[in-house]
């Protein structure tokens, strides 16, 4: 049985369900049908439901003829109706998992997907979560709730963790070429799933359990959480000293060994990097052990921002100006240069201080036409050289290669470059001059 389950899922023609067609859900759905797959995307949100099936992407990497070329083959197609995951053979589960207030693992969209799943679930399927979560999630909510059929796991149906690994914007590393981690309830779940994704993914990388691929995700995340908070406090420790921190870094780099090159900016954003860790930390809370590292880490990133807005501060008052009525500009507010996510974005954290001191933001951002904040609605600005004369300050929160760091440099009257952005403009205008966070700071 094993044997024609694993020819079933690497040769026979297969229905593809994937439930959840956000940042991770459409691209991998867009990937299987490029190989001839047949797929079937769910979403409770009409709209986005209607888009796909107009052959119309929603994602920035994804282009609308990378949807609708599939769509017009009948290879994909999107809807709400949940029920239809029994037409499926292979369901994969990618629907967020955010924090809740409290900074807890927020899992009900896995559950709902999970209650679906089961409500559908059928002799032969394989379910594959791939949303980030903690250490334990597929085992211990997952899989009681598929058993709850009758069904059994690893002779019936077969359920394994894949963690997605989704870097918007990233023009090297898709869905196809990224190496795949796949970990089953039991030996037989983990071949399925390597059969069923070796069929469109290059590489799959097979570890002993569930638990161990959750784990994997977490780390790789925790990974970057840790390296940056270390940069980021190293950028503090450069600033107190009056040392150029991007110097530091780049020299560090040179070394061929020993060193991997992270660098300062305001904070952390995206889905993942500050979010993953806490589902561990959690999790390990349960179990009696603080997680010190990464809660350390956690409160350096989150306090960048403060740093961000201290800069600014400082730029205005050596032009005997204050936070308080001055109009701010900031460019980019989302998470990462050349994306449209604003999630979990520091440039957000940094509009509500500036707010709070009673500056006036507007914000220039080309992948965001507009920020919801606080019950408020802010749109994008053009980017012109009378904007920048007519701002009292400007800040860079997120490097978009789409700026003119040169006109930012020639007019902005006060300027604070949270990602070193300017450092070329600056080495060309200014002789090699420091690269410092407080570029320019004009005196009335």
């Amino acid at each position: 049985m094993v044997k024609n389950r694993l020819e079933h899922f690497q040769n026979a023609d297969l229905i593809f369900g994937v439930i959840g067609l956000g940042y991770v859900g459409l691209p991998l759905a867009v990937e299987a049908a490029r190989t001839g797959i047949r797929v079937v995307g769910f979403d409770v949100k009409d709209g986005l439901v209607e888009g796909v099936n107009a052959g119309k992407s929603h994602i920035l990497d994804l282009s609308d003829e990378d949807v609708a070329v599939h769509v017009a083959a009948g290879r994909l197609e999107a809807t709400c109706d949940l029920a239809r995951i029994a037409e499926c053979d292979a369901v994969s589960i990618c629907v967020p998992t955010p924090l809740s207030k409290t900074r807890d693992p927020d899992v009900s969209f896995i559950m709902s997907a999970t209650r679906a799943v089961a409500e559908a679930l059928r002799p032969g399927h394989l379910i594959v979560l791939e949303s980030t979560t903690y250490p334990g999630t597929t085992r211990e909510l997952v899989l009681p709730a598929c058993q709850s059929t009758g069904l059994k796991v690893g002779e019936d149906f077969f359920l394994c963790f894949s963690p997605e690994r989704v870097d918007p914007g990233n023009p090297d590393w898709q869905t196809r070429n990224t190496p795949k981690v796949i970990g089953g309830i039991t030996p037989r779940c983990r071949a399925v799933g390597q059969a069923f994704y070796g069929r469109f993914i290059e590489t799959t990388v097979p570890v002993s359990s569930v638990e161990a691929a959750e784990l994997t995700k977490i780390l790789e995340n925790t990974f970057r959480s840790v390296n940056i908070g270390l940069v980021n406090e190293t950028a503090i420790i450069a600033d107190r000293l009056g040392v150029d921190v991007w110097e530091v870094v780049d020299a560090a780099a040179t070394k061929p060994f020993g060193f991997m090159k992270f660098n300062p900016g305001p904070g952390l954003g995206g889905h993942c990097i500050p979010v993953d860790p806490h589902y561990l930390s959690w999790k390990m809370r349960t179990l009696n052990y603080k997680t010190r590292f990464i809660d350390l880490a956690s409160e350096i990133n989150a306090e960048m921002p403060i740093f961000v807005v201290n800069k600014v501060r400082e730029a205005l008052n050596a032009s005997r100006k204050s936070v308080n009525g001055s109009t701010v500009l900031m460019l980019g507010v989302a998470y990462k240069p050349d994306v449209d996510d604003v999630r979990e974005s520091p440039a957000l954290d940094v509009m509500q201080l500036l707010q709070a001191d009673g500056a006036k933001v507007l914000y220039s951002d080309p992948y965001v036409p507009r920020v919801n904040r606080n019950g408020d609605c802010l749109e994008s600005v053009a980017l012109t050289p009378e904007l920048l004369n007519s701002v009292d300050a400007t800040v860079i929160v997120t490097d978009h290669s789409a700026f003119d760091y040169e006109a930012v440099v020639e007019h902005s009257r006060a300027l604070v470059d949270a990602r070193n952005a300017t450092a070329r403009v600056r080495a060309v205008r200014m002789r090699g001059e420091r690269q410092r966070w407080i570029v320019k700071s004009e005196n009335p």
